[in-house]
């Protein structure tokens, strides 16, 4: 009955706060500037600055209208791209963020209020970037060109020395479960790679000691294996073996097969290709914003 009580007397309160301050926000509001029809009132502007003062963006209140500006152009191209964006991937975001600096929504929220900041205006903000995020996918995206010919000369100038060959590799392995015994295997894996003598034998050599498995690993490039493995293997001919390496399952030996001279471009063109196509979209991302913020109607009052 209590609770009840409490229950009905703060939903009245609640009630009566807002629709006090539904009554008092046009005359406290002023609008400062008004893109594409859209206002932007002093409010807002000084909610800005009061996040990113606990930021540390020291841009100060210019910089606080031109992202207010900046965003209402992104909505605005959105809109008419009828494109939307949900309250949920809003509060998607926001968990997000939360998550990123270790803290719950709550204590996200409590953060913001002690400085004297409304969560709405970090999610508004959330919410034009989702939404200028989709606008650059639609629109920017399909147009991104990445020539091969500069990938191939761009890789080529990354390949180092040590990551021009192929191999055919042989992996000797001294099972020691989640590392346990490791020392004392490397001890035997050490015995073993003083009498190895090639390919061929890996497997009756292996026979002489206990838990020792010889696995084809077959063909691969320098570029996939690690930078470590890959210089050793660099300087060994074939018939040579790796430095004994704890792994998970023990302790791991390489051994050479067959070595040729060969370039592959393949997996470094791979991150280049992610790393020159997000440089190029961003770029054409950056002249699109340029163009609308060009062409928009922005009137300060």
């Amino acid at each position: 009955m209590i609770f009840a009580h409490l229950r009905r007397t703060t939903g009245a309160l609640f009630l009566g706060l807002v629709l006090a301050v539904a009554a008092v926000a046009p005359t406290m509001a002023a609008t400062v500037v008004t893109v594409n029809g859209t206002p932007v009132t002093d409010i807002q502007i000084d909610q800005r600055l009061r996040l990113f003062q606990l930021e540390g963006n020291k841009t100060g209140r210019k910089g606080a209208t031109d992202q207010l500006i900046t965003e209402a152009i992104q909505m605005s191209e959105a809109k008419r791209l009828g494109i939307s964006v949900s309250n949920a991937q809003v509060d998607e975001a926001f968990l997000q963020i939360a998550r990123n600096l270790k803290l719950s929504q709550d204590r996200l929220a409590e953060m913001l209020r002690q400085g004297g900041i409304n969560s709405e205006t970090l999610k508004d903000r959330l919410r034009a970037a989702i939404a200028w995020n989709a606008v650059a996918e639609r629109v920017v995206m399909p147009n991104v060109q990445i020539s091969d010919l500069e990938l191939d000369q761009r890789a080529a100038g990354k390949l180092a020395d040590y990551q021009n060959f192929d191999y055919i590799l042989k992996e000797i392995i001294f099972v020691a479960p989640g590392g346990q015994g490791a020392s004392g295997r490397t001890a035997q894996a050490n015995r073993y790679r003083s009498s190895f003598a090639g390919c061929d034998s890996a497997v009756n050599l292996s026979l002489t000691y206990t838990d020792a498995a010889v696995i084809d690993v077959g063909r691969r490039h320098a570029t996939q294996l690690p930078e470590a493995v890959a210089k050793e293997l660099a300087g060994m001919n074939v018939g040579g073996i790796t430095k004994p390496r704890v792994v998970e399952s023990g302790v791991s030996m390489l051994a050479i097969c067959e070595k040729t001279q060969a370039q592959d471009l393949t997996f470094v063109k791979d991150d280049l290709r992610a790393q020159v196509g997000n440089d190029t979209m961003q770029k054409q991302v950056d002249d699109y914003l340029v163009t609308l913020r060009r062409d928009a109607k922005i009137i300060y009052n």
